[in-house]
């Protein structure tokens, strides 16, 4: 049965809510942890290990995280899982606290970190798709952008600032947002209630089907490879501990600025999207956008001032968010509900190999030619892989409208007959 209109509106309002909790908890973490490690080990590859210590949890537990947001309710997978993260949020909490000399605790606590988002991710991501109309989808992404944005920017401000006052408080609030979180997850009531999988069990072949199905759809392995190969090379905040100690002179509160200017390019476009979304030629518009973040990224590794860097990160993060807007809309809309949790999973994964593992290649490549030369090289290689991706996969370039939603498994999605709305252009 369908939710009222006021219950689905308290609903959004809810989600949208929980997004911003547990994002700005995420950028306050980010920050203050590359802060701490780097001022502990005054080196670039600690900082890229960081990265592959939060994603090798999602990436080991890909296939039984995908079946379980299928067959539990979603809400309270997210929700168990965002309480997990809390308490992991509050090791860390009590071991800043003891005067560290030593990372391997902090790295032992961001696995833990890393492990509890493993399970929690694939069913928020597919809650949005569960609480409104496929048709109004579009409208919620460009809000639950705007929320995830705004988060980006209060996160890494309060960060900075908290962890100059006293190293526990960042930590401590952190934790605070994701318990808040994980409570309004559990007020959202869906449009179409997830309806878990009950069949018996299917082993391996059901756990890899959310793989089977991203490799049959061209549409879905284009964007979904482009954002891990683009964002792999360009991952340049990764080292942001780095470039503003070295290269630009500034502590803790001039990182935490420049870590909000990631938050601000992108929440002042996806501000535009919520007014403006994009409606047409969805495609080439998301592979000139990744275009634009190589060149955004290139100009920060080159520059030695703070401004231009500022501007940099708002202009690469800004193109960021149209990708991540067309993405988050694309993936779910041409993935029956069955599916998306094992789908979304996958995704996962290449979200955090294109985000964590990168921050861990512009670590590695850091501590070898120096924090510029990395982002800069990453930058120029993230422009490669959107001309690649231009002639490789000439699906995803030729989308033209999103699709209407795919309800229940069924043939194949055919974008030249537009049975799911898409348009060859």
């Amino acid at each position: 049965m369908r939710v009222e209109e006021p219950t689905r509106t308290r609903s959004v309002v809810a989600l949208l809510s929980s997004v911003f909790c547990s994002s700005a908890a995420l950028a306050l973490l980010t920050t203050v942890l590359g802060k701490q490690v780097f001022d502990l080990t005054g080196s670039e590859l600690s900082l890229g290990l960081l990265g592959l210590a939060e994603f090798a949890p999602a990436a080991l537990l890909v296939f039984v995280t995908g079946t379980l947001a299928d067959r539990i309710e979603r809400r309270k997978l997210a929700a168990w899982g965002l309480a997990a993260q809390a308490v992991t949020i509050g090791g860390l909490a009590w071991y800043a606290g003891t005067k560290p000399t030593s990372t391997l605790p902090i790295f032992l606590l961001v696995i833990a970190f890393g492990t509890a988002g493993a399970f929690s991710t694939p069913a928020t991501r597919a809650m949005p798709a569960d609480t409104v109309r496929a048709e109004r989808l579009p409208w919620l992404t460009a809000r639950q952008s705007a929320a995830w944005q705004g988060a980006s920017i209060v996160g890494p401000v309060a960060g900075g600032f908290l962890y100059v006052l006293n190293v526990r408080a960042p930590y401590v609030m952190g934790a605070g947002l994701v318990l808040v979180a994980a409570v309004l997850i559990l007020m959202v009531q869906p449009y179409r209630p997830h309806v878990p999988v009950t069949r018996p069990p299917g082993g391996m072949r059901e756990a890899v089907e959310g793989v089977r199905f991203v490799r049959s759809q061209p549409i879905l392995l284009g964007a979904i490879s482009l954002d891990l190969f683009a964002v792999l090379f360009g991952g340049a905040v990764a080292l942001l501990p780095a470039i503003a100690e070295t290269r630009l002179g500034v502590g803790a509160v001039g990182l935490g600025v420049l870590r909000a200017a990631v938050g601000i390019g992108a929440g002042s476009v996806t501000l535009f999207l919520t007014v403006r979304p994009v409606a047409r030629r969805v495609g080439r518009v998301l592979l000139v956008t990744v275009a634009i973040f190589g060149l955004g990224t290139i100009v920060l590794g080159a520059t030695t001032s703070f401004v231009v860097a500022f501007v940099a990160l708002a202009a690469l993060s800004g193109a960021d968010s149209i990708s991540v807007f067309i993405r988050s809309t694309l993936v779910p809309l041409v993935t029956p509900n069955e599916k998306r949790g094992r789908v979304l999973a996958v995704e996962a994964v290449f979200i955090g190999a294109s985000n964590e593992l990168g921050a861990f290649e512009s670590g590695v490549v850091g501590q070898l030619l120096g924090p510029a030369v990395a982002i800069v090289l990453g930058g120029a290689a993230t422009l490669a892989v959107a001309a690649l991706w231009w002639s490789t996969f000439p699906a995803l370039r030729n989308v033209d409208r999103f699709p209407a939603g795919v309800d229940r498994a069924g043939p194949e999605p055919d974008p030249a007959r537009g049975s799911t709305g898409l348009a060859n252009g």
